[in-house]
């Protein structure tokens, strides 16, 4: 039996990292950036605060890394449905950097900045999908309803969204996400 190939240093500090980033998001997103302490990270990390300063320098260093949004692509294909899957992902992966952004954009002119920045480009990709003269309404409604699906279900669970499957969900929105889309 072959022993498993022992991880190189560069491994093991990305590994690290990693770990530093991932548990940062968990808890921006959980707390917002004014309650969230490096010291709270390193903990959730399994590392020590000096630690999470080597890596990332500054709160507002690794509050940047943690709340970095991935530009949202748009499927191929039909308008409505394509939405309708970008939201699925949502809803059944919780979107930890999104909710790191969320949470904080009120209190944080940073977080505030990057949720404009990425809000943007999603804004215009639905839009170039959406065959009628009003597209850029139609866009801005399709993803403030998104935006607020997202928020109620994961931040404020208001309602039963947040514990409502994500087909019940998908179904109820396709008529209006159809609608919108300029698909009827």
């Amino acid at each position: 039996m072959t022993e498993p190939p022992r991880r190189t240093r560069a491994q093991q500090r990305r590994d690290t990292e990693a770990r530093i980033l991932a548990a940062a998001r968990e808890t921006f997103a959980e707390l917002g950036y004014e309650r969230t302490t490096i010291r709270a990270v390193a903990a959730a990390a399994g590392v020590n605060a000096g630690l999470v300063m080597h890596y990332f320098g500054s709160k507002e260093e690794l509050f940047a890394r943690a709340a970095r949004l991935e530009p949202h692509e748009l499927p191929p294909g039909d308008p409505a449905e394509a939405l309708l899957a970008v939201l699925r992902k949502r809803l059944e992966g919780q979107p930890v950097a999104s909710l790191v952004v969320l949470r904080s954009m009120l209190t944080h002119a940073e977080a505030a900045e990057g949720f404009r920045e990425a809000a943007t480009e999603w804004l215009e990709r639905i839009e170039a999908a959406i065959p009628a003269g009003d597209a850029d309404l139609r866009a801005g409604l399709i993803s403030a309803i998104m935006t607020g699906v997202v928020v109620d279900r994961y931040l404020l669970k208001l309602s039963s969204l947040a514990e409502a499957p994500a087909d019940d969900i998908l179904a109820l929105l396709r008529p209006c996400f159809e609608s919108l889309a300029g698909a009827r």
